[in-house]
């Protein structure tokens, strides 16, 4: 069955609902749910979204949506729909040019205007140290120093990890979790659910039900579903590749691991048992040599010496003395003296 909303992770898609000028209440209404409650957005403008270096050479810089508040706020909104490397640094280096285009000519204070940069991601960061972090929706970074205390509050970032919030219909508690949800669930969406009925909300369903598009605007979307949809396959199929390679690896590891271990094993426990054999049968040889020098010499001398060098021989092997003792019947004293 066909569609009936657009898919808000399409360019198309996101920029229809909160980056066109008839989209400012959605986008308003998003931003005063996504960020602290200390201060409310009453108005904003769009700004252009294409930043340029201090030089023609320099590298520019293309924002999904760049608006600025009716207290000069600045605030970046980057949707991100696969995984891709250096991230973080890009959207570090997208907050500089808000940063810099506020400086003035002439004599300046350096008082800046807050900085926000927002992402919202349709994919997961993996490198967090703690479960909770790791399921976690809402990421807030600022600048703080080395005791968790924040150093400069004017510059914020703000990753919405898509993939981590669960919530039910009836789950939904806050506004943002109905803006979460509104922009999880849309394309599947067949009608308006009824946590959804006031006019902001109604106006978003509006402005995304494709049935309101012209034939210039649905070609527009189709063409954005499809870059969608084409990265999304490629992105599908670096992860399992990259799940079944891990398999295979940690299979051939594991053998190999299993392998060694084995010989390693092996070796030891032959070592184990030859000396133990070789004890023994040194021990049965010996007694047997002072049994007959014994018998041959008849004498008492003769028989102690043969312990003596049975003795020698075995403590030499560095057989404990208790088993020499036994086989000898030498004291302790006598051995200690070979």
């Amino acid at each position: 069955m066909r569609a009936k909303y657009i898919n808000p992770f399409t360019d198309f898609g996101f920029k229809k609902i909160f980056g066109e000028e008839a989209s400012k209440p959605q986008l308003i209404d998003f931003l005063n749910a996504l960020l602290p409650q200390t201060h409310t957005i009453v108005d904003l403008s769009f700004k252009s979204p294409e930043q340029l270096g201090q030089t023609a050479a320099d590298r520019k810089a293309i924002y999904d949506i760049y608006c600025e508040t009716d207290k000069g706020e600045k605030i970046i909104v980057e949707l991100q729909k696969a995984k891709q490397n250096y991230f973080i640094e890009r959207t570090i280096y997208y907050s500089t040019f808000p940063i810099q285009e506020q400086a003035e000519k002439g004599y300046w204070n350096y008082n800046l205007k807050a900085v926000y940069c927002i992402g919202i991601l349709d994919f997961t960061f993996d490198d967090y140290d703690t479960e909770l972090e790791k399921n976690e929706v809402v990421h807030t970074i600022k600048l703080k120093n080395q005791h968790g205390n924040t150093f400069y509050d004017k510059l914020t970032y703000i990753y919405l990890e898509m993939p981590n919030f669960k919530r039910a219909e009836d789950e939904l508690e806050t506004r943002l979790d109905k803006w979460l949800y509104f922009i999880q669930h849309l394309e599947d969406f067949e009608s308006i659910p009824t946590i959804f009925k006031d006019d902001v909300f109604t106006q978003a369903f509006e402005k995304a039900e494709i049935a309101n598009y012209n034939i210039a605007e649905f070609n527009t979307y189709q063409a954005s579903l499809k870059v969608f949809r084409d990265n999304k396959a490629v992105y599908d199929y670096a992860v399992e590749t990259a799940f079944d390679e891990g398999i295979s690896k940690g299979i051939q590891e594991g053998i190999t691991k299993g392998i060694q271990e084995g010989i390693t094993k092996g070796i030891q426990e032959g070592l184990k048992k030859g000396i133990q054999e070789g004890i023994s049968k040194g021990i049965i040889e010996g007694k047997l040599e002072g049994k007959l020098e014994g018998k041959l010499e008849g004498k008492l001398e003769g028989k102690l010496e043969g312990k003596l060098e049975v003795a020698k021989a075995l403590k030499e092997n560095g057989v404990p003395t208790a088993i020499i003792i036994k086989t000898t019947g030498l004291s302790e004293s006598e051995i200690d003296n070979l």
